[in-house]
């Protein structure tokens, strides 16, 4: 079915709109505001949904959250002359699939429709794995909050959804990055990865985009970049959130129109990627400070995967602990056997601040440095035993926190407790809790998107 509804209250607009999309082989209907187009998808089977913003009666935001209550299948595309970033960024927080400003490249429509055709034909006819049959590879946990995140895995990985994978250091993001990709229609394609991070910023965009030969010096022969590389597979943005400002308008400009040149280049290059960005940022709290672009933030944040640190999963330290013991044993080639229950207490119950690279890495030593067969209490480093994240007796002991944690997380409390009562007293009017709370309404915005508040709720 190649559907489409175009809804726009100039009948020029819906026109040249019609002629256009009938010249590419879809089937167009149209309507000229929002209610007009409710009825019309109550009558008929629409594939993707077309819609300008400004319009009489029910607006394309109006429409928009209609169709995300009883058609959540059918991506919108939003096509606004007022093309600020806030609307923009509105129209997506609310469920739009993408937005095109006027005048908008008629190339530019047909992409982003080709995209969403695509996307919608993956949701409906992929299957979706539960927690037992996705490929885990060197994933180890059986805790209930890993079975959900087995879950997650099942259902993002055979579309082409853009997933953001946040958490700690050390919490194994890129191990589920390539689980996604494992389990997907693009497995078999590759999967390239580039740390934003680790990379100086003047060659960052010749290492997403590659150069053509003589584009500066040194460049003597033409290179492709990562994007060129992932092309039908997928691409991982590890440490997302220290990407550069001028890099992120770039990146953003791909994500919309899966296209691109290379440095020093002038021939335009499609690319059919999927993205996976990793962070162990707040995200929206660099947003509010300035550092992050909020579109791209809601761009990236399509799926969200928020990854637990290993103190919430103390279940899966055991096996975690023979898995590099077994893994050890073999590497450096020693015959280690097993770790005695003294020992595997304080692993259950020491607090891991570097989660599972840190106990990778203890492992790792452990097995180097052990004399017998059996990994002791006293085997384990000083600095561990009695660091702050366990007693100074070196006994098991609870996890604890550092005063600057505790302050944030009841900081964090207070705040959401009292946004709440201000929007109950407001009645849900964002505007006049804003006003009351004496921050701006976008500010308001993303602090209800961080702590998950919806304005229905309240």
């Amino acid at each position: 079915m190649k559907k489409i509804l175009v809804v726009d209250d100039e009948l020029n607009m819906l026109l040249v709109l019609e002629a256009m999309l009938k010249k590419e082989k879809y089937e167009v209907v149209m309507a000229s505001d929002g209610l007009e187009a409710l009825e019309v998808l109550k009558d008929d089977d629409v594939a993707v949904v077309v819609t300008d913003l400004k319009m009489p009666k029910l607006d394309g935001l109006g429409l928009l959250s209609e169709i995300e209550k009883d058609y959540p299948s059918i991506p919108v595309i939003i096509i606004t002359a007022h093309g600020t970033v806030a609307t923009a960024v509105e129209a997506l927080k609310k469920g739009a699939f993408d937005y095109i400003t006027k005048p908008f490249d008629q190339d530019d429509l047909k992409n982003v429709i080709s995209k969403a055709f695509k996307t919608k034909a993956l949701n409906e006819n992929e299957p979706v794995f539960s927690s037992d049959e996705i490929d885990r590879h060197d994933i180890i946990g059986s805790s209930k909050c890993m079975v959900e995140m087995y879950d997650l895995i099942g259902k993002v990985a055979p579309t082409a959804t853009t997933v953001l994978i946040t958490g700690e250091t050390g919490t194994g993001k890129e191990l589920f990055a390539r689980a996604i990709h494992r389990n997907s229609p693009r497995k078999d394609s590759p999967f390239i990865k580039i740390n934003c991070a680790a990379i100086a910023e003047n060659l960052l965009e010749s290492e997403l985009f590659g150069f053509e030969k003589g584009a500066f010096t040194g460049a003597v022969h033409r290179k492709p970049g990562r994007f060129e590389l992932a092309h039908t597979g997928t691409l991982f943005l590890d440490e997302i959130g220290d990407l550069p400002k001028d890099m992120q308008v770039k990146i953003l400009s791909v994500i919309q129109d899966q296209e691109f040149e290379r440095v020093g280049g002038l021939r335009t290059i499609k690319v059919d990627v999927r993205l996976i960005a990793a962070t162990n940022k707040n995200l929206l709290e660099e947003v509010e400070e300035g550092r992050f672009r909020e579109d791209l933030y809601y761009r990236l944040n399509v799926f969200p995967v928020k990854l637990p640190p290993l103190r919430e999963r103390k279940e899966d330290i055991g096996p975690l602990a023979d898995y590099f013991l077994s893994k050890f044993n073999k590497k450096i080639n020693r015959g280690i056997e097993h770790v005695d229950p003294k020992a595997g207490e304080f692993f259950a119950n020491y607090d891991w601040p570097g989660n599972i690279r840190e106990l990778e890495n203890l492992m790792e030593r452990l097995v180097l440095l052990v004399a017998g067969d059996t990994i002791t209490l006293e085997d384990i480093p000083a600095e561990i035993r009695f660091s702050t994240a366990a007693e100074t007796t070196g006994s098991p002991a609870e996890p604890k926190r550092s005063f600057k944690n505790i302050l944030k997380g009841r900081t964090e409390r207070i705040e959401k407790d009292m946004i709440i009562k201000v929007l109950k007293e407001c009645g849900g009017n964002v505007t006049k809790a804003a006003l009351q709370l004496g921050i701006s309404r976008k500010g308001l915005h993303l602090k209800m998107a961080k702590y998950n508040l919806r304005r229905q709720d309240i």
